[in-house]
Formats: C-alpha cells, structure tokens, sequence
C-alpha cells in the first residue's frame, strides 16, 4: 500500500459512499506499520451541495491478506461498530473496503492525544489525567463488557471455550500450547505458574464481551482523561475478570508506584466498574487473571524472542521486547508467594 494509491482510490469511493459531490485526500502518511496492518493519517476534506466543506482527520487501517492475524478488517469494523452502539468511546469507523485497492482496510476518525505510558506517569500536563483516569478506565470498561454479543459480534470473535469449559482453563490451555511449541530453554517461573494456575483456575459464572488487550498502551488520553480506547484485535467471548486483571499486569504499570496502569488503586478501579454497571467483581478471580496475565506477556516476550532469533522478525522491536522474559518471571514469583 503506497501513499499515492490511498489517495488516488479513495475520492471516488467516499463520494458514493457519503453522497458527497467532491471529495480531496491529502496529507497521506504513514504512522505505524507490523507483518499484518498497516495504520495511515490522512486528511479528508468533504463537499456537499448543501453544506460547507468539511475536513476530516481519518486513520486508515489496512490488512495483508496473506499474513496470518487475530481479526480481518470486516471482524474489526463490526466490533467498532458495537462498541459504538454500546457507548464505548472508540474511534468511530466510517468505510469498510475489501477489494479497493490490493488490501482490505477500512477509515475511522483520528483522536488527538497521548498513548505512551511512561507520559502519563511522569509527565506534568497530565496530573489531572492521573487523578481521574482510575475511575474513567473502570467505567468505560463496564461499557465494553455490555457489547451485545448480536449473532454479527459472535461471527467477528473467535470461538469461545467449548460448552463447559470454564474461560480461564481454555485461555491457560491456549498458552500453555504456544508455550510448549516455542520455547527453547526451560523456565522454571513458568511451569510453577501453570501448577498454580490449574489448582486455581475460577469458574465464570458468566462471559461477556471481552476486550482481550485492555491496558495503558492502549488508550488515547489527553490532559483530562481517557478520550478512546483503541486496538480490539484481541477481543473475544469471555470473563469479564480477565481484563481487570490484564490492566494490573506490571508491565502495563510504566515505572508507576500503583497497580492499575501504574496510576490507581485496585480498590478504586473496582468501584467504579461496580458503579458504572459491570459485574460485581471477585478479587480472587481478579488476582487469578492477573498471575496469568503476567504469564501470558511472559510467553508472548518468548515469542518475539523466538522471531528475532530465527530470522522471521529480525527488527529491534521484537528484539527488545523479547529480554523482558525474566520481568515476567520475576513478577510470577512475587505473586506465587503472595497467594
């Protein structure tokens, strides 16, 4: 996918789609980009009959057919769309298109802000970010646990744990089997985690909507607080306590003295999940998730290890990310002690 085709493909399409008399794309350029998507900024302008001109500042994301990936672009644009419906604030999709140009993709709006971790646990202008963003971040993720699970939403997640099986036995199942398919060397941390975790595996009295990803990282925000959540790829039908222990994971804490994203207390994100109409929270459940998150970073850092060591992924990305195995461990153990 090149600039100029982006812009070249795209006037004629939102015209029709839009009942726009003209439409101009400028300022086309790309932002990020790994094997399977590839995320472009672009600036629509919009002209109707019967209004002004209007511009647009729109992210285009686009995935290669060939690579395999967690969602494809008509999976992704319909959970956008529920979140939407469910008031989730997301980037609103406007355009799916599989066949436009050589990659499926499809337009949502730009959101201004700041993702990186590290800025809101240090950074000044974001102090009075710092003292909401607790509460925001468990009420927002009450709204995602009310996506309807329509028969639309089902076919864009992946299969759900077979009848019976509790959610957290088939997510440890999943990781387990990635685990023994890639690891080179044995980690101790790791066996004892998948011991523990069996013996202590929670029921899920119910599944919901799961976000799957749910973390700092993950969210724009600006000085007074969250403004989107982004990166769905990883949603699924599961529990709920997955995620509120997925956002405690140390590594999503950025050097910041708290347990929720580095910022807030466990205590406090619970309330406001509770009060915003989520699930009552069980603690237990929480930590479980939380001791398999850990787990999980720490085979998905084996991963990339794995990928940078074999040629398949030869950047500095999965380079870097791949000497954090031992954090993970070290983390595992503290919490193994602890309970």
């Amino acid at each position: 996918m090149r600039a100029e085709e982006i812009a070249a493909a795209l006037p004629g399409a939102l015209c029709a789609a839009w009942g726009a008399t003209r439409v101009t794309v400028e300022h086309v350029r790309r932002m990020t980009g790994g094997a399977s998507r590839e995320t472009w900024a672009l600036d629509v302008t919009v002209e109707r009959a019967d209004a002004p001109p209007r511009t647009l500042p729109l992210v285009l994301r686009g995935f290669q057919k060939e690579t395999p990936q967690a969602m494809d672009a008509r999976a992704e644009y319909t959970v956008l769309q529920a979140a939407v419906a469910a008031g989730v604030p997301v980037p609103r999709p406007l355009l799916l298109a599989e066949d436009l140009l050589d990659t499926p993709f499809y337009l949502m709006e730009r959101i201004e802000g700041e993702t990186i971790g590290r800025r809101l646990i240090k950074d000044a202008a974001y102090a009075g970010a710092r003292a909401v963003m607790t509460e925001q971040l468990g009420a927002v993720l009450a709204r995602i646990h009310r996506i309807a699970l329509t028969p639309e939403v089902r076919a864009a997640l992946p299969p759900g744990p077979p009848p019976g099986v509790p959610p957290a036995l088939h997510e440890l199942d999943r990781y387990e089997d990635t685990y023994r398919r890639i690891t080179p060397d044995p980690h101790p941390a790791f066996e004892l985690a998948f011991r523990w975790l069996r013996r202590h595996a929670p029921p899920a009295p119910r599944v919901t909507f799961a976000h799957g990803d749910y973390r700092i990282g993950n969210v724009i925000f600006g000085p007074e607080g969250v403004r989107a959540v982004l990166d769905w790829e990883l949603a699924h039908v599961g529990d709920p306590m997955e995620d509120l222990g997925w956002i405690c994971v140390r590594s999503w804490r950025f050097g910041g003295p708290l347990p929720v994203g580095g910022i807030g207390t466990r205590e406090a994100f619970f309330a406001a999940y509770e009060a915003a109409g989520g699930a009552p929270v069980d603690p237990a459940s929480v930590h479980w998730w939380e001791v398999f998150g850990n787990l999980r970073w720490g085979i998905i850092t084996l991963s990339l290890s794995e990928s940078f060591l074999s040629g398949l992924n030869p950047g500095v990305e999965p380079a870097s990310i791949g000497r954090r195995t031992a954090e993970t461990e070290w983390e595992l153990l503290e919490l193994l002690a602890g309970g």
